[in-house]
């Protein structure tokens, strides 16, 4: 039997839009074994985000999945119905967007909000969903939780917004929780709090989470293992330490020299280029446009992931990565 939660294998997804057909995901594959935090990282428009609302389903309705599957123990989420899928969300698979109050109701009341997965999936009463609401807030540190309780999103600070959609993402104590760069809205103080608390909270729950960020060294104050992803493909995926010490594909190097050093006072890295349009993604490779290591298969063919030492997978010819 399968040690890992999370499976994900060979996923393509496509959105139809007026300009095209855009390839945000092609044939990722993925795994997040039990209690582990993998850590997602690539800039915007990897396909980051898509891959979260792919597990639990909350895609556009322009999006179409054309291919793959979405193991969690065992059952693959693509083949469920929705009534199904329903059950699982909130209660099984949760998910902390980008921006906290954004992905609060403006009309109800915040404590309102997290009772509702009591109330939907334990079937409690009002009084019961209300007391473990407050219990929640209490454990991520809100201050005066009967008065937070009932704020609007529009009364609360960046900060205490973040810790109500903790508490809902948390409530029930998931399996598995897809946090999207959970403290991207925050000031560097309010961050360095809300990663505390996160930590605390998911060692204490033992919930395995995807934590999906564009910084590299956020992703290693709290991953066990970090994949790589560029315009749609995982191009690395390791632990952490091995990522840090020894990246190997020229991308992954690209964002950790991007990472600004202590007392250095020189020119800052920047990667030349950015993510291709994927309308019209690059052939081959998609990295190869702007590698400074590419070389003849680079343009025509892709690389598939493959282990070069137990554990770390890379995709590039620089390693013998088959192609497709």
């Amino acid at each position: 039997m399968s040690i890992m939660l999370l499976e994900i294998k060979d996923l393509y997804v496509h959105f139809h839009t007026l300009r095209g057909t855009v390839k945000a995901l092609d044939g990722v594959n993925l795994d997040v074994g039990r209690g582990e935090v993998l850590g997602l990282v690539g800039e915007t428009g990897s396909g980051k985000t898509v891959t979260g609302l792919s597990i639990i389903r909350l895609l556009e309705p322009n999006a179409e999945i054309k291919g793959g599957e979405i193991f969690f123990e065992g059952r693959d989420l693509l083949k469920l119905p929705m009534s199904e899928i329903l059950k699982i969300r909130g209660r099984d698979i949760s998910m902390i967007f980008q921006e906290p109050k954004a992905a609060l109701n403006p009309v109800m009341q915040a404590g309102d909000q997290v009772a509702e997965a009591f109330l939907v999936h334990e079937e409690l009463t009002k009084d019961e969903a209300r007391k473990r609401v407050l219990e929640m807030f209490r454990r991520v540190g809100l201050p005066d939780p009967e008065r937070i309780y009932k704020s609007y999103p529009h009364e609360l600070s960046g900060g205490m917004a973040q810790r109500v959609v903790i508490s809902m993402a948390l409530a029930l104590k998931p399996k598995l929780l897809i946090a999207d760069e959970p403290t991207s809205a925050l000031d560097v103080t309010i961050q360095a709090q809300i990663m505390d608390l996160f930590r605390e909270l998911i060692n204490e729950l033992g919930t395995s989470v995807i934590y999906i960020t564009h910084d590299m060294a956020l992703a290693a104050e709290i991953s066990d293992r970090i994949a790589v992803m560029y315009a749609g493909r995982i191009v690395e995926i390791a632990d952490t330490e091995t990522i840090f010490e020894n990246p190997l594909h020229p991308y992954t190097q690209g964002l950790l020299r991007s990472i600004p050093k202590l007392g250095y006072r020189g020119k800052l890295f920047s990667m030349k280029g950015e993510i291709p349009p994927l309308i019209n993604p690059p052939s081959g490779c998609r990295f190869h446009p702007r590698c400074p290591k590419r070389f003849e298969p680079c343009d025509k063919e892709v690389p598939q992931l493959v282990e070069v030492e137990r554990g770390h997978k890379v995709a590039c010819f620089l390693f013998g990565g088959a192609s497709s």
